[in-house]
């Protein structure tokens, strides 16, 4: 059996003096505050023209009356009529761990497309810039955020839909014609999709491109800046920026870093030294979480999902908790098609995504949760030490997943090192919002047990090279802690 960890050829990683100098120019990047938009207050101008440019009228509508989809009758399934795009099924999921059984049925997004998402990437003035979209998604709660280059179905760039060609995919269908700095299928929300991946991607272009009016060339430090603002970049955009190349041991070797979590990230070097556990003993661990813990999710139809309620408007659980499928007609002013009906998920109330770091002999960690979710591939990934809907959670007992949320939420301003909201994929779901934390603790092992170690920066960038490992929730936080390397100041 192939080594999972060993890469395709075509996709082998550079050699080490390679690799060295692509980690210098993302770090040079990361710490880049002014480039092809020279300052904070040039971006303001640009993104709120374009907030008032492509404004979208996104109202609630009955289920039975989307246009372009209808009801399975027998199944109770909803489906396009074109047979394209995606499906919303029933999922029933069994959790066997300790011999004990656990099962639940639930509404799911099906949609087996691999879709792009992409960030072009080129050099001005000798920094690395990258092509963010002004993007305004339906589910999205203010409109216009910024997303990758490229953001797209397979059904939308092969225009299914038969509308506007989705700009810059060719530069993506073709990218063994550029330098690659990232490549990876990886994982969408295991709780909403069933078993549903996208193409995370990155490549560089020596040529020009012409830029469209709702596209603009940021640094990564600029990007990093504006991730401390609520709602400006979007989940998709987070998770391929987390995975790019790691450069923590970059800047270290040639940046002075003052601040103590800053030299903390850095000194997360491209090796086992400083690490609490190795890269082999948390695989293994993440393996025998895996062998032991059986996760069977198998489609069933949408109508015989139990306690779940249709209505003419939704499709809700019983009680009124975790989400509801909705239905949605949307006209916009910027799309490759301005105007469609769609079903989409929304979550009953705000989530916690949320990190536990520390400094082990001087080494940034984070306690990472292997997690059980019936829509992903292999039914465990890592994920944030808190992910979770506190709403959904009745009085009593909490679960095990939720064993560090006080800690979390009690924690005092003086620990917590990150804090903003943010809005989860605006294509499918609609107003989904969590506050994104990250929160540093004293040094203590004793807080790991059977679900939580303490991995550090570059272990998590080894996973995340690699399909299955890492799931959305912590890869979008990734980004976010990536951007503590660079510049702190907020952009307002």
């Amino acid at each position: 059996m192939a080594d999972p960890f060993s890469a395709p050829p075509s996709l082998k990683p550079p050699d080490q003096q390679t690799a060295g100098r692509i980690a210098a120019r993302i770090a040079e990047s990361t710490l880049s505050d002014e480039g092809v938009v020279t300052s904070t207050e040039e971006f303001r101008q640009w993104f709120a023209e374009r907030r008032r440019r492509d404004t979208a009228l996104v109202s609630k509508a009955p289920l039975s009356e989307l246009s372009g989809w209808r009801t399975e009758p027998d199944t109770g399934n909803l489906v396009h009529d074109t047979g394209r795009f995606f499906t919303v099924e029933g999922v029933e999921t069994q959790v066997v761990s300790d011999g004990l059984p656990q099962t639940w049925s639930q509404p799911m997004i099906h949609q087996p497309e691999i879709g792009i998402l992409g960030f072009l990437t080129r050099e001005f003035g000798g920094v690395l810039h990258f092509l963010m979209q002004a993007k305004n998604e339906p589910g999205n709660h203010n409109g216009v955020q910024l997303s990758p280059s490229v953001q797209a179905t397979r059904s939308n760039y092969t225009r299914v839909h038969r509308g506007n060609a989705v700009p810059y995919v060719e530069h993506f269908q073709q990218a063994e014609q550029h330098r690659v700095l990232a490549d990876v299928l990886q994982s969408e929300q295991g709780s909403w999709f069933y078993r549903k991946r996208n193409r995370n991607v990155v490549v560089e272009l020596e040529e020009d491109v012409e830029v469209g009016e709702n596209f603009c060339w940021l640094t990564l430090g600029q990007i990093h800046r504006l991730l401390a603002t609520d709602d400006v970049i979007n989940m998709d955009s987070r998770t391929v920026l987390a995975c790019l190349p790691f450069v923590g041991a970059s800047l270290a070797s040639a940046f002075p870093l003052a601040d103590d979590l800053r030299s903390a990230v850095t000194r997360s070097c491209s090796d086992e030294q400083g690490s609490l556990h190795s890269t082999a003993r948390i695989r293994s661990w993440l393996t025998e979480m895996r062998a032991e813990t059986e996760v069977r999710a198998r489609r069933v139809p949408l109508r015989k999902v139990a306690d779940w309620q249709r209505s003419e408007f939704d499709i809700a659980h019983e009680d009124g908790r975790f989400f509801r499928v909705v239905g949605v007609d949307v006209r916009v002013g910027s799309r490759e098609v301005r105007q469609w009906s769609q079903p989409m998920i929304e979550p009953c109330g705000p989530g916690v995504i949320a990190f536990l770091v520390t400094q082990l002999d001087g080494v940034l960690h984070v306690l990472v949760n292997a997690r059980v979710q019936g829509g992903l591939v292999d039914g465990i990934e890592l994920a944030p030490t808190v992910q979770c809907t506190p709403s959904n959670y009745l009085p009593g007992p909490r679960p095990a997943q939720l064993r560090f949320l006080e800690t979390v939420l009690g924690a005092g301003r003086d620990r917590i090192r990150f804090d903003s909201l943010q809005s989860e994929e605006g294509g499918r779901f609609y107003h989904a919002r969590n506050r994104y934390l990250i929160v540093e603790l004293d040094a203590d092992h004793r807080v790991e047990d059977d679900s939580f170690r303490w991995v550090s920066l570059h272990q998590l960038a080894e996973f995340l090279r690699h399909s299955h490992y890492v799931n959305i929730e912590a890869r979008s936080l990734i980004a976010c802690l990536y951007s503590l390397i660079g510049s702190t100041e907020e952009v307002r």
